[in-house]
């Protein structure tokens, strides 16, 4: 099972943001390394390999192809969370906060 896994709350509509398309890959622009969708829980459970090298990688979410299917206009097309990884055995959970006009994240547990 991989180490990365994100959740992406709609803080807007107050629920789970079901539906976006979540990319994993190498900060440098290496190859894309995963691409997974939330399911109705806004949950992606498993992004990418079972084993993630140290170095920086980013998760791509794609917010305007999920604000315009709810008919929304969004002013950011897409967030890109760039984030390190340091101990490959570690979990490394990046939750999304997402409003059509705003964003936050953290690492989670």
């Amino acid at each position: 099972m991989s180490h990365v896994s994100t959740h992406v709350l709609d803080t807007a509509q107050g629920r789970p943001a079901r539906g976006v398309i979540v990319v994993l890959e190498h900060a440098l622009g290496d190859p894309i390394l995963a691409t997974e969708v939330t399911d109705d829980d806004g949950r992606v459970a498993a992004v990418g390999p079972d084993r993630l090298e140290p170095g920086t990688y980013r998760l791509r979410f794609n917010t305007g192809a999920y604000f315009a299917d709810l008919g929304l206009d969004g002013f950011y097309p897409e967030v890109c969370i760039t984030f390190e990884v340091t101990e490959p055995g570690e979990r490394y959970h990046v939750p999304l906060l997402l409003s059509p006009f705003g964003y936050s994240t953290y690492r989670g547990s």
